[in-house]
């Protein structure tokens, strides 16, 4: 499985997209582009995955991607036979209005939004609803000018508010050439999905058509930790989000976050946590 570069198409007569997704499960994989992407999801609930990252989401999330940043969401269905996962998608180009109309005086706190938001931006709070619908307004806006006032209307408000979260603390993805960039998408699309199921490092060297030793050392200094550690960052992640999201048996947890056996989750989970400490400290 690769981080599939994905080509967004705009029409003619328009310099960016809007596009409303209804499907049973969202089926974009874990991909990335050089457009900005503003998703709200009307429905839906599960993992969402940016970057190195993994946290929960349901309906209302309402998240700003920057340039080049992959990402997906992955959908826990409630019922295989309904529409389970709805969403509203903006995308555009960081010089969409040229390239030098964010350097202007007026788009100053829009500019620096746009330069947090490669790590990623998840916005909080009461903004969240209020963005979903002026997105919304802005899908079935027919007027090309005023579906740009639209636009520029939304960033300005996300650009005032303080209530986000940064997603990808350490975003190495801005940092490194284009054909490096591709290597390291491609391991981390595979951990992704496979992060529950046994993982080597010669399977990841022959992905990027490496000898392991030599990818052990391209992965270190590009992330700066090992492969291994990447893969047990998933897992604890994952197993985070169902301590604090789910009722499931501790073991239950640690087999289905990729872990062999009970007393090494215990023991790689407590370098953080006690399992049981970080659930009952949620639920207080």
């Amino acid at each position: 499985m690769k981080a599939l570069y994905e080509s967004v198409y705009n029409l003619p007569a328009t310099s960016f997209t809007v596009r409303q997704f209804e499907e049973r499960c969202f089926s974009a994989p874990y991909h990335f582009h050089p457009e900005l992407e503003l998703t709200y999801i009307i429905k839906g609930k599960g993992k969402r995955y940016v970057g190195s990252r993994i946290d929960e989401y349901q309906s209302g999330d309402l998240v700003l991607l920057g340039e080049n940043l992959p990402h997906c969401w992955k959908t826990e269905a409630t019922d295989p036979e309904e529409i389970n996962a709805k969403s509203i998608v903006i995308h555009f180009g960081r010089d969409f209005l040229g390239e030098h109309f964010f350097k202007v005086p007026e788009m100053k706190l829009i500019d620096k939004l746009l330069k947090v938001s490669r790590r990623g931006v998840q916005f909080k709070g009461n903004i969240t609803k209020e963005i979903g619908q002026r997105m919304y307004d802005l899908l079935i806006e027919q007027n090309n000018i005023k579906k740009l006032g639209k636009l520029l209307n939304i960033l300005d408000n996300l650009s005032l508010t303080n209530d986000y979260v940064v997603l990808e603390q350490q975003n190495i993805y801005e940092d490194i050439a284009v054909i490096e960039r591709e290597k390291i998408n491609n391991v981390t699309a595979y951990v992704v999905d496979h992060f529950k199921n046994p993982i080597t490092v010669a399977q990841m060297a022959t992905l990027v058509c490496m000898s392991p030793h030599a990818f052990c050392k391209y992965f270190k200094r590009i992330t700066r930790k090992t492969f291994m550690e990447m893969v047990i960052d998933y897992r604890i992640d994952f197993a985070a989000q169902q301590l604090i999201h789910t009722d499931l048996a501790i073991s239950q947890i640690a087999f289905e976050s990729g872990f062999a056996d009970l007393s090494n989750f215990y023991r790689t989970f407590k370098k953080k946590h006690s399992p049981l400490t970080y659930r009952k400290s949620f639920l207080k």
